[in-house]
């Protein structure tokens, strides 16, 4: 449970520096397959982000280059105002996106994913405490976590969130696992406790989601009068 960026990034990262020309930034995206790399300083630490869209800006801005008279939509403008900037650049240094959006070894999956929404970016650069590159996760990483199979999913509900994890008694709840949907049943005594229970297995990696069937013995989410 609680799985961190650590275990599921990827650690063998293709990287350049700010100096790196234009058409070498290019290949290495096309020869690697990737579309963003992180661009270093010479102690390893992230400056900033190279991708596509950046090269982009070179090809899309081409013809105003010309007295052509291109106008940007409102939305490019507004978003991403250092586009026409970026169109002039040829080396890293002046096409990144910087300060980078980082995120530490030691972050949660979930953190992750909501970093890059929050962003809009599809990757993150992983460093450690001294803000060194030590890998990078991406979207695809984290959607991986959902690939668990059912029956460990199963085991780590029982074993280390119904056993280990809480707090009161769950001798008498039973756990079963259908593409990745969690089904609690059996009985418990209160139901906050059941409430609980639910709410803690829904943050174990790879649950798609929890269908709470328990029962309890006594209500304690009402206050009673006097």
């Amino acid at each position: 449970m609680g799985m961190t960026v650590e275990d599921v990034m990827t650690s063998k990262v293709v990287s350049v520096t700010a100096t790196t020309p234009f058409k070498d930034l290019a290949e290495t995206l096309v020869s690697n397959g990737v579309s963003a790399v992180p661009v270093l300083d010479d102690d390893n630490h992230v400056i900033g982000v190279v991708s596509e869209a950046d090269l982009l800006c070179k090809e899309e801005f081409r013809e105003q280059f010309y007295r052509e008279g291109y106008r940007p939509p409102l939305r490019t403008r507004l978003l991403h105002p250092k586009s026409r900037q970026k169109a002039r650049g040829d080396t890293a240094a002046n096409l990144m996106t910087s300060p980078a959006i980082t995120v530490p070894l030691e972050a949660s999956a979930v953190a992750a994913a909501r970093l890059m929404d929050a962003h809009g970016v599809k990757r993150l650069p992983v460093i450690d405490y001294n803000g060194r590159l030590q890998g990078i996760v991406s979207r695809c990483d984290l959607v991986k976590l959902f690939l668990r199979g059912d029956e460990e999913i199963a085991a780590e509900v029982r074993d280390d969130i119904l056993d280990r994890t809480l707090w009161f008694d769950t001798s008498a709840v039973t756990v079963s696992v259908n593409d990745g949907v969690v089904t609690l049943s059996g009985r418990m005594e209160r139901r906050a406790e059941a409430t609980i229970a639910a709410c803690v297995v829904a943050r174990v990696n790879g649950v798609v989601s929890v269908v709470d069937e328990l029962a309890w013995k006594a209500d304690d989410s009402v206050r009673k009068a006097g």
